[in-house]
């Protein structure tokens, strides 16, 4: 039976912030890396990015031989020691993920261990690079021949830049050793495991969990463009609005693929909601994370109102996602912080399953920003129109993949 050592390591910058994980999967016979696992996975906590590290690494380990012994070696005290038995997982955001941990392996197979954090750099710098690819607005890619070596977690970490390390022993004759070595060198990492890039080469996951993003319908608000959020008076559907949720309740029928309905609690998306349950006979289910933003003094107003009234607020506002609407609103990172515990509830939820989730213009927008790993600032940049669907599909790997956005032919 074979054994691997799975390290892992996650990291916000903000704690919860710009955050990632990362993961090497280790033969335990050899010390040779078999595989490297990273991610930027948006705003989170450390203690999410983490247990993400954890995942990724565990199902890492499993594409490789799902019979093999795995040895968990982590610099979390608290992952380790919850995992252990010996801890109780109390947060809401930690159980689904611990449970997703403990289902890669039979438990009398896994064994966790903590270590210190300066034996961690191999994931820690995964983690890093991971995050720093988030900044830039993209998602991290493994650089070859990163990976193929026989480096461990207690050898250096290299940058992305720098040739494999690699040590010459001198002997009578070196030169032909050297070569034979070279030769060896050269078959191993030929028949070495290849990390899966792309689809054709992913190996099978098993259905995503889909979410299906709906606008809500109009309200006498949205065609005079004013603010409207959690903060304010909660309008109703328009009549055009409730004719756009009629028509979008007929498309979804149409498609046949959605399982479950999932609402914001606002009239709005309830009723829009109930529209497309009427249609397909579920129930809808309301989750107050799936709310809009609260726009605070602006709820009601234009944008050129608050541009006159609030012109340096506006201002700060449209400079940075951390800056909140003019009377304690809430800000853009805020919402995304949110959306995101949001987002990997309703995965832990719904599992393999296509999820309609009727939501708002920011916590849809971040849901797609978050999934695609653009900045913060391309909420300014995405055009989502009333009674608008869009679509994610999250794998177990934990990519995601961006569907469909803002499509509006059902209303034409």
């Amino acid at each position: 039976m074979r054994e691997f050592i799975v390290e892992a390591d996650g990291g916000s910058r903000g704690n919860p912030g710009p955050a990632g994980y990362g993961a090497v999967v280790i033969d335990a016979a050899t010390g040779e890396t078999l595989a490297e696992r990273a991610e930027y996975i948006g705003i989170a906590t450390n203690n999410v990015a983490e247990y993400r590290g954890l995942v990724a690494g565990l199902r890492a380990a499993h594409e490789l031989d799902p019979a093999a012994r795995v040895r968990v070696r982590m610099d979390s005290k608290l992952v380790v020691e919850q995992l252990s038995g010996r801890w109780k997982i109390k947060h809401p955001d930690m159980k689904p993920l611990a449970a997703e941990a403990a289902r890669v392996f039979p438990p009398d197979r896994i064994t966790y261990e903590w270590m210190p954090r300066e034996q961690n750099k191999h994931a820690d710098r995964l983690a890093n690079e991971a995050m720093d690819a988030g900044k830039r607005g993209e998602q991290w890619s493994p650089a070859a021949p990163e990976g193929r070596g026989a480096a461990t977690s207690a050898a250096p970490p290299r940058g992305r830049d720098q040739p494999p390390q690699s040590r010459t022993v001198t002997t009578p004759g070196g030169e032909a050793a050297k070569a034979e070595a070279d030769v060896r060198a050269a078959q191993h990492v030929a028949t070495a495991p290849q990390p899966t890039v792309g689809w054709g080469a992913a190996p099978d996951m098993g259905a995503p969990t889909t979410f299906v993003l709906l606008r809500h319908g109009e309200t006498p608000l949205t065609p005079q463009k004013r603010f409207s959020g959690s903060g304010g008076t909660d309008p109703s559907l328009s009549d055009v609005g409730r004719e756009q949720a009629e028509r979008v309740a007929a498309a979804l029928a149409a498609r046949g693929t959605v399982e479950a309905i999932v609402a914001s609690p606002l009239t709005r998306t309830r009723q829009t909601a109930a529209a497309v349950a009427a249609r397909l006979g579920l129930d809808v289910a309301i989750e107050d994370g799936l709310r809009e933003t609260d726009f605070g003094a602006w709820e009601g107003l234009t944008f050129a109102e608050v541009q006159e009234r609030h012109p340096e607020d506006l201002k700060t506002w449209l400079a940075s996602p951390k800056a909140e609407p003019t009377g304690g609103g809430e800000s853009f990172a805020a919402t995304a912080r949110r959306i995101a515990t949001t987002r990997d509830k309703l995965i832990a939820s719904y599992a393999g399953r296509t999820v309609l989730l009727v939501s708002h213009v920011t916590p849809i927008k971040s849901l797609v920003r978050l999934a695609i790993g653009a900045p913060p600032e391309s909420l300014y940049r995405m055009e989502l129109s009333a009674a608008s669907l869009s679509a994610v599909a999250y794998y177990a790997d934990g990519n995601a993949s961006l569907r469909l956005f803002n499509d509006t032919s059902h209303l034409r």
